[in-house]
């Protein structure tokens, strides 16, 4: 008998040692790409595109308190496919509803968890799911991306500077210009934040996530030559307040773990844009697509719009009778300055709280909030309030209560600087509180969005990006121009940021310089027009000076008319780092904006995505002499149909604009 049981047992190890890998796989609705999942030892997944290797098998995993790791000796218990097709509206968003077309895969598994799986013609996705109740935590997440070979990547890294420790990487503010290196170039104790852009030659790789929940976000490294893996900050334990004017969280200690979960719940997904040429990426809908569904009901209250603003030019009025600053006469000035051009806000930025004292109920006495917000309503113009993070958080129900009573419509929250699973809980109370008094909220300091605006659509813009702020202190080291036409192709991937053009001063590389009072931009004045075409920003700043603004008629008029949210946008033609063009539609209106980097160059713009018609077209456009003065520009005006291109030379650093309308 006992021999008989050392044969049995002899043949289950056999079984066991030469079990085949179970592979499941998914394809897209048109077939092209294709998502492969292997479950062995542990889990992979891998990603094609036709006969090109996107993602080679990476390992994917989630390591639960202390002794269990979701992915590893997994136990398959079902495996389930389906498919998606459906179209979600979406209001306050460069179109007004979105297609949602996929092949999916849910693999279940021992152990109270699920990993589901997402294959769309420009993407493939996955995330984690749990059905456990009761509290763990996540101590680790893994999360690898293997490339067939030493790729390009352009990249944010947390710091431009030597490697550090990880720990001293995640206090950073998300704005850092990007660096183009091989994998094999690249440092492996240097933290990267999302999006990240793989170039594959004909092909475009873009990394980011979305749905992010009370959990940490996302920060890549690299691992070798040929793979990118997964970092996360872990939970804060000490905070000490201070960092700008006492306005931040500076966390001294953390936990062994990067998040505490309460019951079931799904985790962030995990996103691979894939672009078969560079345009595509200028319109993708992939993390609109997979984040949560419309949490606040109606949204009619919420009015996207422009905003004039003090700060960027240092409340730089001038040829007035009181000397500006943050005092009632300013920004009555501001306010009247927006009625007369239907600029719908104004802001005040840092300087109308008490300073250092991180209590926004301690206005200065040269402010009176009250009297800004009725002087405001008189002339169709609503108040947005800026704060900083912590003294948003400190109080921030009675914040938001109280100047929604004044007549507040919003705030501009600054110096987050962190996106540890606490920060990012902070994002999503401030969504909500300030849609429970309609409020909206523009995050800065922030991380890239992550889905939260599809969820909360008050949330009307992120920063998390290197903007035009820069040009008050940085010279020709930063290379601005070229960053402006790297931007729609990455950073914009994500959704909407605050890039807060609108520069009335320009200049060309042999004129730039960096000034605080009168800040110019690098390039020129149609360069700045075409920016508010093809950056994404429901909530859309206007720079520069009231004073600047009133002499420059036809180009105040285009910035102060043009929408801020759309209902179509086409991609119609561009190249990373050398130049973008996009069209976006607002009822019957179309606008076309067009961006260029230090090269000139004649661009040619099909007009075949009209429909049928004949439609009258103003253009603004770099004039003949923009090359040596940047703010020179022309208005060319002429009528064409949908069988029409017509080409526009841009100047070094330059761009152009074009309205469309209907023949009448």
């Amino acid at each position: 008998m006992k021999r008989v049981l050392l044969s049995l047992l002899a043949i289950v190890t056999l079984c066991v040692a030469e079990a085949k890998p179970t592979v499941k796989s998914i394809t897209s609705p048109d077939g092209k790409l294709k998502v492969t999942v292997t479950v062995d030892n542990d889990i992979r997944w891998s990603v094609t595109s036709g006969e090109d290797v996107i993602l080679a098998p990476s390992q994917i995993a989630m390591q639960i308190n202390e002794n269990e790791t979701w992915g590893v000796a997994p136990r398959l218990r079902k495996a389930t496919t389906g498919k998606i097709d459906e179209i979600i509206p979406s209001p306050l968003y460069k179109k007004s509803e979105v297609e949602d077309k996929c092949s999916t895969l849910t693999l279940t598994f021992k152990g109270d968890y699920a990993v589901e799986f997402r294959a769309y013609n420009d993407a493939a996705a996955y995330r984690f799911v749990s059905t456990r109740a009761g509290e763990y935590t996540v101590k680790n997440e893994i999360s690898e991306y293997k490339f067939d070979g030493d790729k390009t990547v352009y990249c944010s890294y947390v710091r431009n500077n030597k490697e550090k420790k990880f720990e001293e990487q995640y206090y950073n503010s998300f704005e850092q210009p990007y660096i183009i290196e091989k994998m094999s170039q690249m440092g492996q104790n240097r933290l990267m934040f999302l999006p990240v852009l793989v170039d594959m030659g004909d092909k475009k790789v873009c990394i980011t996530e979305t749905d992010l929940v009370s959990y940490p976000g996302m920060y890549l490294h690299s691992q070798g030559e040929s793979k990118l893996g997964a970092n996360f900050a872990p939970v804060p334990d000490q905070i000490k307040q201070g960092g700008h004017n006492m306005l931040q969280g500076e966390v001294q200690t953390r936990k062994p773990y990067i998040a505490e979960v309460k019951g079931a719940r799904s985790f962030p997904w995990r996103i691979c844009i894939v672009a078969n040429n560079d345009a595509e990426l200028l319109n993708n809908d992939m993390v609109f697509r997979l984040s949560q569904p419309n949490a606040i009901g109606d949204t009619s209250w919420i009015k996207p719009g422009k905003v004039a603003w003090e700060w960027w030019n240092d409340w730089g009025l001038y040829g007035v009778d009181f000397v500006p600053g943050v005092n009632n006469k300013t920004y009555e000035y501001y306010i009247d300055f927006a009625s007369r051009n239907g600029i719908e806000y104004v802001i005040l930025d840092e300087g109308w709280s008490v300073n250092k004292k991180a209590d926004l109920m301690q206005v200065i006495p040269e402010i009176d909030i009250k009297h800004l917000c009725d002087y405001g309503a008189k002339r169709g113009v609503g108040i947005v309030l800026w704060g900083g993070y912590w003294a948003v958080d400190r109080d921030m129900d009675n914040v938001f209560k109280h100047y929604s009573e004044l007549g507040v419509k919003g705030f501009k929250i600054d110096f987050m600087d962190r996106d540890d699973q606490q920060m990012v809980d902070f994002y999503e109370r401030a969504a909500a509180t300030a849609a429970k008094y309609k409020m909206f909220v523009d995050f800065h300091g922030a991380y890239k969005p992550c889905g939260l605006s599809r969820k909360y659509p008050n949330v009307v813009n992120y920063e998390g990006v290197n903007g035009l702020e820069q040009m008050k202190w940085s010279g020709l080291e930063l290379d601005q121009v070229t960053y402006d036409v790297q931007i729609p192709f990455i950073r914009m991937v994500a959704g909407p940021m605050d890039y807060t053009q609108g520069a009335m001063r320009n200049a060309q590389k042999s004129s730039y310089r960096a000034s605080n009072s009168e800040p110019m931009s690098q390039g020129t004045r149609c360069r700045q027009l075409a920016m508010y075409v093809i950056y994404e920003a429901p909530f859309n700043m206007l720079c520069d000076s009231p004073s600047n603004y009133e002499k420059e008629k036809e180009c105040t008029e285009f910035i102060a008319e043009i929408p801020t949210v759309w209902d179509q946008t086409v991609a119609l033609d561009g190249k990373i780092g050398e130049y973008a063009v996009i069209a976006r539609r607002s009822g019957e209106n179309w606008y076309v904006g067009g961006l260029t980097n230090w090269s000139q160059r004649e661009i040619e713009v099909d007009l075949s995505f009209l429909p049928e018609g004949t439609f009258e077209i103003e253009s603004i456009q770099d004039g003949v002499n923009a090359n040596k003065i940047a703010s020179d520009f022309r208005i060319v005006k002429q009528t064409a149909d949908n069988k029409t291109k017509i080409k526009v030379t841009a100047a070094r650093g330059g761009g152009f604009t074009m309205k469309i309308t209907p023949a009448k």
